[in-house]
Parts: C-alpha cells; structure tokens; sequence
C-alpha cells in the first residue's frame, strides 16, 4: 500500500470516528426539562397527567388555560414563562408535558389525543376555574395538537396557535434530528391519525424544505388536514414570515381560508416579516442573552424580539375578550 493510501486511510478513519463522536452526542437534540413551577404553582402527576399548575391568585374561578409547547417536549422554560405571565394576567394554566417527561414517551408518535382531553378535564375540575371557560394556547407542535383539540372541543372559548400547522405531520424522533419521523404525530381512539408526508430535503432550503414539499402534496392527503370547520371557538393565530423550520405563515392562511370557506370559527391571522419560529411567546428583554438567540430559527433577533413585544400584549387582550375576563374588553 503506497503513502498516500494509507494517508487515505487514516483520514477516513478520523472522519469516521468523528462522525461517530457527533453521532453518540447528539449536539441537535434538545436537552429535556421540567422547570420547577417555583411558589406560584405545583407540580401535577395524578390522573396520568405531568404538568405543572399555576392557578390565578384572587378570590372566584377564573379562564382557565391548557398550555401546550412544542416539539422540545417536556417543561421548557418558554412554556414556563408564558404560563406565569398568564397567571399574572388572571388565567390558571395547566403547562402540560406530553412526551419526553419520565414515564412518557421519548418521542411523538401516535400521541393519544385523549390524553388532552384527560388534561382539560382535570383543569375543568380546579376550584380556581371555571369550567365554562376555558381556553388552548400551542406553539409549533403544540399549536399542530391546539388546533386539533379546538375540533374535538367546541365549548372552549379560544385558541391561540403560535407557528400553526393546518396539518397533521409525521412525528418527532429526536435521535435522528428535527423532521425524522415517519408515522403520525398523533393517534385517536388508538389509530393513528392521516398525516402528510415529509417532502424531499434540499440543503439550499433546509429541514423548511421537507415540510414545503409536503405541504404541495396536502391534497393528496385529505383526511391529514385538520377540519378546523368542526371548532367553535375563535382563534389567534401567529407566525414569522421568515420561519425556517415550517411554513407557519402559509400554514396559517390555508386555516383562516379553510375556515372562511367551510363557516368554521372566526380566525385571525398576525404574520410578522422579520421574525422565524421565535416569533412567539413573552418579550424577551434587552440584554437578556436569548434576545440574541431568537433568531436562530427564521427572521432577525430584532424582529422576533419586536413581534413578541408586539404580539403578547394582543394574546392577553384576546384572551381576555373571548373568556369575557374583562366584559366588553377589545384587542388593544
């Protein structure tokens, strides 16, 4: 064997070897949490639900909320953060994990949408909530099973979906990165719910162009787009033109066209130009240093900070219209 192929060897083997190292760590798997719900909540684990509690202070029930994150899984801080901003703001929330947490599954597949029920049914139950009044907040995964639970549930009184899907998606494998899967996200009465497909991936467009490619085909997969005409309840929907791992603003058009045309709920659409997948959630402060890091998904750190500064405030102001927290209130 001459120089140069055993060079060529070694070389591979260290390419080898650092792709195993890669591999073995995982560096795109996001790291698992369950935020301490802190003196404001509790932790909740009866009745096959985790979650953490945080109920409105003030005497008499309140809207309550079922807050739902994202393909992160368990108890992120973000969720945490919308949850105890909402509790300042009158809401009891129900922050819920619904895989990834101990004892549930380490991906999302063929999640039971009961599970959602079981969750709404619990808060309905809290002394601090009135049951007539309840309300879904999901972002991105979360926002995909949010709009699912709306067509399930026509009593609630509002859905705010951040980076909406207006389908049902394969699931989340984290072992293999963001957009592995290949069965349904979600399950019903035990059978997987129609999903669309992942389109082809091109490295110019990233993990977004999977989903572009699978969105062009959705038609081909009727029973995989979510019947929002079956809900009831207004919605807010918010997303980033600029999102890199979805297409949440086209996504969130095709729901308030559906909507429109089948006399579905009354929906209403926020697309901001310069923010991504970050564009949803509480303000994130100056010098905070995730302000720097919001736009690492889509969009600039400036304008994902400025459609959250912007965005919040009209959550709680729709919020508190749909719930009639505050009788005869408008969005600011």
């Amino acid at each position: 064997m001459t120089w140069k192929g055993k060079a060529g060897l070694a070389t591979a083997a260290l390419l080898l070897t650092s792709a195993l190292g890669i591999w073995a760590k995982k560096p795109w798997m996001p790291p698992v949490l369950l935020a301490d719900p802190g003196p404001s909540g509790r932790r909740v684990t009866e009745e096959g639900l985790l979650g953490n509690y945080y109920p409105a202070s003030g005497t008499g029930p309140r809207p309550g909320i079922l807050l739902l994150g994202g393909s992160e899984g368990g108890l992120g801080w973000g969720g945490t953060a919308q949850a105890r901003a909402l509790q300042a703001a009158g809401f009891s929330v129900l922050h819920l994990s619904y895989f990834r947490g101990p004892g549930q599954s380490r991906t999302l597949e063929n999640a039971p949408l009961e599970a959602f029920d079981q969750a709404l049914t619990w808060l309905s139950k809290q002394l601090s909530v009135d049951p007539s009044r309840l309300a879904v907040i999901g972002s991105s995964k979360g926002a995909e099973a949010a709009l699912l639970i709306a067509t399930r549930h026509p009593e609630l009184k509002a859905v705010v979906a951040g980076m909406p899907s207006s389908v049902v998606w394969p699931g989340v494998d984290w072992e293999y990165g963001f957009g592995s899967g290949s069965g349904s996200s979600w399950s019903e009465g035990g059978e997987p719910l129609d999903h669309v497909p992942y389109g082809k991936f091109d490295f110019q467009g990233g993990i977004r162009s999977r989903y572009d490619g699978g969105l062009a085909q959705a038609s081909r997969h009727a029973g995989a787009i979510i019947p929002i005409e079956r809900a009831r309840s207004p919605m807010l929907l918010i997303c980033g033109e600029a999102d890199s791992l979805w297409p949440s603003c086209p996504m969130a058009r095709q729901i308030l066209t559906r909507a429109t045309e089948r006399g579905g709920p009354e929906v209403k659409v926020l697309a901001y130009p310069d923010a991504g997948h970050a564009v949803f959630g509480t303000p994130v402060p100056k010098g905070d240093p995730r302000r720097e890091r919001l736009g690492s998904t889509g969009g600039s750190p400036a304008g994902n900070a400025a459609a959250r500064e912007h965005g919040w405030p009209k959550v709680l102001a729709f919020l508190r219209h749909a719930t009639e927290q505050i009788p005869g209130g408008k969005e600011s």
